[in-house]
């Protein structure tokens, strides 16, 4: 007779079924919170990018105003209004509804801060020499789907669920493009940022940027400080590069080769349509070659006297001098840079309604010119010099100087430099990483 195997640990086949249930709950429960993990977290992610995007635009929009406005009694306040409008054009954007109805209303959703220096500190309304934006926004609550779930994870209370962006925009050097066919020479050992010497030049200085017939000539017999942009040579070459209409791109140590001649006429002509004047062959090129938005400027011109000892500036037959960049006779102030850009900060108000930004802002060569002499010659690149043009060019041969004060900073094209933070001249406007101390950066940046 063959005995039953005896199964200690067996049981009733109806046990075993309540034990598969538990086994499917914690697997459903387990699927359940996947599922509310990734609806959540995708969603998170999403919206986080959507932010971060939209804070980026809000910063370069503050930071490209605030180089507009620079100057101006309220360029804080036009950069923060900027910013904070390009925040909610974003937010205005389909499939950003999320992002506009937790803005409607919340006057601190976004928080917009100013400072000389990209490592801060940050601050409304910043000091009064402020060239970086920041803006932030802190708490952006979003809805939850299966988010409450996590509550039942810990202590029972569901984390917040929310997602925060910064950013970080400002100048940043750059190897212009569209520069202008000029040259200044420059002294490769008097360059000290810090004290405000770049080559022998200071900010507000009022330079010659183009000598006249007559006048005792910078780099030898025939040169009147012009150049060659690459291939492009000769008087109408001159006429349409002064214009704004050629680009060549240029780097620090490369040469560039002088353009021999006085070229009168193309340079007045060329230069003149950035204040709204056209003559010659430019007659027809308003449409092309915009003039700036403030082209006034001191009447009777300014006129070089080279019979002087030394030679000198002079306005109605007095001596110019400039202090800070503004210019001045014995007998009164002259409209200069610092008028011009106090001008610009009240824009639209009489301003030209076709007018363009720093369209009488030129980028220039500042060469190396020692040991240059005559004719057509090389001449090594130091860096690019930003000259904020005066008054209108003459044409006639021994009145044809080109006057233009040296200030820091203008608009550029181009890549960055490698030295965003140090250097002056042509810039772009560029995002930087977000710096919580001098040494912490943000991880939201």
């Amino acid at each position: 007779m063959t005995q039953p195997i005896w199964r200690p640990f067996s049981s009733p086949p109806g046990r075993q079924r309540g034990a598969v249930l538990v086994l499917v709950a914690i697997a459903l429960l387990a699927m359940l919170f996947m599922a509310a993990l990734a609806l959540d977290g995708s969603h998170m992610l999403l919206n986080k990018t959507r932010l971060q995007n939209a804070v980026d635009a809000a910063a370069l929009s503050g930071a490209k105003t605030l180089q507009q406005v620079m100057g101006s009694g309220n360029a804080s306040t036009e950069a923060r209004d900027a910013a904070l409008a390009t925040l909610n054009l974003n937010a205005s954007a389909p499939g950003n509804g999320e992002l506009a109805k937790a803005m409607a209303g919340n006057a601190g959703f976004a928080v917009v801060e100013l400072s000389n220096s990209v490592v801060g500190p940050f601050a409304f309304p910043g000091p009064s020499d402020a060239r970086y934006v920041r803006v932030s926004v802190p708490n952006y609550p979003l809805a939850g789907f299966f988010w409450g779930m996590l509550g039942a994870f810990g202590n029972g209370n569901s984390p917040t669920k929310a997602v925060a962006a910064i950013a970080t925009a400002g100048p940043s050097p750059t190897s212009p493009c569209d520069i202008a066919p000029l040259m200044v020479c420059g002294n490769p050992n008097q360059y000290d940022p810090e004290d405000g010497i770049f080559w022998g030049y200071q900010f507000g200085d009022l330079e010659v940027l183009k000598s006249a017939a007559g006048n005792e000539p910078a780099i030898g017999p025939g040169n009147f400080q012009l150049i060659r942009l690459g291939d492009n040579t000769g008087a109408d070459d001159i006429r349409e590069a002064l214009a704004g209409g050629i680009d060549q791109c240029n780097e620090v140590g490369e040469d560039v080769e002088t353009e021999p001649g006085n070229s009168v006429g193309p340079v007045a002509q060329g230069l003149n349509t950035r204040f709204g004047e056209y003559t010659g062959p430019m007659g027809n090129s308003s449409g092309s070659y915009p003039p700036d938005l403030v082209t006034s400027f001191s009447n009777p011109n300014m006129t070089y006297n080279d019979n002087a000892s030394p030679p000198r500036v002079e306005y109605g037959g007095q001596v110019v001098t400039s202090n800070g960049g503004d210019l001045s006779t014995s007998s009164g102030s002259l409209l200069d840079y610092n008028d011009w850009r106090q001008a610009i900060g009240n824009c639209p108000s009489g301003c030209n309604s076709n007018g363009v930004f720093e369209r009488r802002m030129i980028k220039i060569v500042v060469g190396n010119c020692n040991g240059a002499s005559g004719g057509q010659t090389s001449v090594p690149v130091l860096g690019f010099g930003c000259f904020f043009l005066l008054q209108t060019v003459a044409q006639q041969g021994n009145q044809a100087q080109i006057f233009g004060q040296f200030v820091e900073e203008c608009e550029g094209d181009n890549v960055p430099g490698p030295t965003p933070s140090d250097d002056v001249g042509p810039n772009i406007i560029q995002l930087y990483k977000t710096y919580l101390t001098t040494t912490t950066v943000s991880k939201d940046s």
